[in-house]
């Protein structure tokens, strides 16, 4: 009660000063509504206010969604305006005065027509370029691609600039991991692993753009102590009933397929919005792990194994706006996904005093079959309170996941000569889990001035998950409950926050200070063993971003920030999970959260070359390690606080036109990093080694309407906590034609041409050896083909972020 009641009184205190900012911000007095050639309101046209005595340009402003646009004018005189926007012939309105008798000027409605006027014999395309810089953020451009065909979402994250997946599909940004993932600027509350296995089932034909913050403001949430990756999904960008369908086919060495339909229909009130996507894919994992488990004498295991992965995936989403009024919005939205799976393994273990010498073997073999459910809804209010770009919003989200888990393991223990050494054992696991999250938050920013902005917010969020680990063996013909390691844990975790971002604007120089606070309590209770782990802290989180306009064609950046990682809930999760008796993973609750600072500066030639430095250091990180269990000599994978980690990271974008035919994108990431803790598991540990990562993408035009395109990775060797990463690179082709006068689209794609994509790694804990041997399926061909269909006449639906964004990142599907 006494933590509620002192964040009230933070909380009102905000909002006290922001109203007494708000009364005190300067009124637009001159007003107006600009409509299309239909009649309807036109968004982000751009209006010149004039002075008529000499036509000189006093402020410029865009339209709002309503149409409308307004300045705040203190001079008296006479004025008229141009509205200009491509496509449309420019409108020059009507001389009015301001006077001390007459102190508002309204413009009344303007209608904008097209512009009938054609150029012979010119055709000029306007195509996004794949990798765009802004302000705070880059941009990759996924939507026209035709490598990115059939692909998912995290197959398309491994093609960004500066991003990697590794084996286990951590995702990491500039070398470091602890990405925040958003969708539509919505953090997923889940865990790594589940937000690895939405990606997985999110199909590139949903995907519109991908933004890589690496430095985010206060108003974002605190958490990804590398930054933020927002992923968007498609939006209808016409009005009117309209829509879209795709299909994609694939095969490797097994199909894979997708379909999805897209429909949107706006009225002058009301927006209905929604889509459905399918997936069935099929995919083969190959492992072999080869390590030493030190003894008297020592044992040597060499274990090979093949898995096939199976899923049905099913995607849904629908929402409906109703426009109050001009100013006054109101939404509802409703996503999901139920998903279905099955994963059999076969893996043969040699045991002996040598690699070359075998005195035993276990044959292991398991089926695990998975069903993840999830379903979120959210309510949004958006009111813009003035022409001068003030705006309050607010969220509602409550979200529901179900996830079942079940696993049969046979274990068969044999000799050299192939006898067998005791009876097959034969355990099977049942692990029902669900989380529950609800949040709310409230965004306000106003202009205080011609060149001062104020954001402000609030934001609760409170989240519970229940997993039950029901464990079985089978002994005496009968299926007996194993005690060492059944369990359920219990997760509890409720953060609050207000943030606070003030930004002023010189000639040619932008600064923003921000200040971000969170208040964090969490409970872990793991119930058979009544062990509870109950946590209860405040965290201060500031921010400083200034821009620096050098001159037209240089721009230069710093920025700073800390920030938070809470641990996953998986990783807290404290059940163990096997993959055979010496090979399996286990969770710890006792996790801490890790804190990071950022540095980054960051300069822009000709709005297109980019260059970015960066610093951070992170106290407790957070690191997947693998571990010796000298009593069973078995090798564990957990997550454990390491002292710090300190990286230093370089990262150059260069575009080149080539020729008219012929562009190319390069991106290259240099970065160090260094791991240090002085006792890990028994053994201190420090590692460090500077690494990069090359990413160049070549897009040809063949003729009109139909292009090519040939990509390649190439990272070099890391060291990241306990793990030593070998080289890693691919070549990807693709080839897209548009039909039916740009309404459809077909496109082929080759992902890993020379099947070259594997993953290897070995240990870089001392005293431990093992080496890891990884081969995905990953050269894989597809044929995608996508129609649209529909009217044009309509403002397409708006797109928003929902409160659960963070939270549901932590989950799995």
């Amino acid at each position: 009660m006494k933590t509620l009641y002192k964040l009230s009184l933070i909380i009102a205190s905000i909002f006290t000063a922001f109203n007494a900012f708000a009364q005190t911000a300067p009124k637009a007095n001159i007003t107006g509504i600009i409509l299309d050639e239909n009649k309807q309101p036109a968004d982000y046209v751009t209006v010149v206010l004039l002075k008529a005595s000499d036509s000189s340009v006093v402020k410029t402003a865009f339209t709002d969604q309503s149409g409308m646009f307004g300045f705040a004018i203190s001079t008296k005189g006479e004025y008229f305006y141009k509205a200009s926007n491509m496509g449309y012939k420019t409108i020059k309105s009507k001389v009015l005065s301001i006077s001390d008798a007459n102190q508002k000027i309204d413009f009344e409605t303007a209608q904008l027509s097209t512009n009938t006027q054609t150029l012979k014999e010119v055709s000029v395309a306007v195509t996004k370029p794949l990798i765009e810089r802004k302000m705070d953020k880059v941009v990759m451009n996924v939507s026209n691609s035709s490598i990115a065909v059939g692909s998912t979402a995290l197959e398309l994250l491994q093609k960004a600039p500066g991003v990697s997946v590794d084996q286990n599909d951590k995702i990491s940004m500039l070398g470091k991991q602890g990405v925040l993932i958003q969708l539509d600027g919505k953090q997923t509350y889940m865990s790594s692993a589940d937000v690895a296995n939405l990606l997985r089932n999110m199909q590139s034909s949903e995907i519109e753009t991908i933004e890589l913050i690496s430095n985010p403001s206060s108003k974002y949430d605190a958490s990804g102590n590398s930054g933020i990756i927002n992923i968007k999904t498609k939006k209808s960008k016409n009005g009117g009933t309209n829509g879209s369908a795709n299909a994609t086919a694939g095969y490797g060495k097994n199909f894979r397929g997708n379909a999805g339909l897209n429909l949107n229909h706006r009225t002058q009130k009301l927006n209905f919005f929604g889509n459905y996507n399918y997936g069935k894919t099929k995919r083969e994992n190959l492992i072999t792990i080869d390590r030493i488990s030190n003894g008297a004498p020592d044992t040597y295991f060499m274990q090979a194994g093949v898995s096939v992965r199976k899923q049905n995936n099913n995607n849904f989403k629908a929402g409906l706006d109703y426009f109050i009024d001009k100013k006054n919005t109101i939404g509802v939205l409703v996503n999901g996904y139920f998903n279905r799976g099955t994963e059999a393994a076969a893996t043969n273990t040699l045991i002996g005093p040598s690699f070359q010498k075998v005195d035993s073997s276990l044959i292991s073999n398991s089926l695990q079959t998975t069903k993840y459910n999830n379903i979120a809804y959210n309510v949004n209010y958006k009111s813009v309170l003035d022409t001068a770009g003030s705006e309050l919003s607010a969220d509602l989200d409550y979200s529901k996941y179900n996830g079942n888990d079940g696993s049969d393991y046979e274990n068969d223990y044999l000799f050299a000569n192939g006898n067998r050494i005791r009876p097959i054992n034969y355990i099977r696991n049942n692990t029902p889990s669900k989380i529950d999250i609800k949040a709310f938050k409230v965004d306000y920013n106003v202009s205080l001035s011609k060149t001062v902005k104020l954001e402000a917010g609030v934001k609760s969020s409170w989240v519970k998950t229940d997993n039950d680990l029901q464990a079985e063996e089978f002994i005496n013909n009968n299926w007996q409950n194993d005690l060492r390691r059944s369990n359920q844990f219990v997760y509890d975790e409720n953060v609050n926050a207000i943030y606070s971002n003030l930004n002023k604007q010189f000639k040619n120089t932008s600064i923003q200070l921000g200040l971000r606070i969170e208040q964090t309590n969490s409970k872990g209770n793991l119930i058979t063993t009544n062990t509870v782990v109950e946590r209860s802290y405040w965290d201060f989180f500031p921010t400083l971003f200034v821009q620096q306009n050098l001159s037209k064609n240089n721009q230069l950046g710093f920025s700073y920030s800390r920030r938070i990682d809470r641990p996953s809930y998986d990783a807290l999760n404290p059940f163990v999970y096997y993959l055979d008796q010496y090979t399996y993973n286990k969770g710890n609750p006792f996790l801490n959260p890790q804190y990071t600072h950022n540095f980054e500066v960051s300069y822009t030639f000709m709005q297109k070359y980019m260059l970015s430095l960066g610093y951070s250091r992170v106290n407790d990180v957070i690191t997947e390690v693998l571990l010796p269990d000298e009593a069973q000599k078995a090798l564990y994978q957990t997550n454990a606080n390491i002292a710090k980690n300190i990286s230093y990271n370089a990262n150059l974008n260069i575009p080149v036109q080539i020729t008219k035919w012929w562009q190319t994108n390069n991106n290259l990431n240099v970065f160090y990093l260094s791991f240090e803790a002085p006792d890990l598991a028994g053994s201190p540990l420090k590692t460090g080694k500077t690494s990069f990562q090359f990413k160049s993408q070549q897009t040809f035009t063949i003729v009109s309407g139909f292009t090519g395109e040939l990509s390649g990775s190439y990272e070099s060797p890391l060291d990241y906590g306990t793990l030593s990463l070998k080289a890693r690179y691919y070549i990807d082709a693709g080839l897209s034609k548009s039909l039916f006068n740009k309404k459809a689209s077909l496109k082929l794609a080759l992902s890993d041409v020379f099947n070259m994509s594997e993953n290897n790694l070995s240990s870089a804990y001392p005293g431990l050896s093992y080496y890891v041997h990884q081969k995905n399926e990953s050269q894989i061909g597809r044929i995608s083909f996508t129609y649209r269909f529909g009217k044009n006449e309509i403002k397409p639906a708006r797109r928003r972020a929902t409160g659960t964004e963070s939270e549901q990142g932590r989950m799995k599907n």
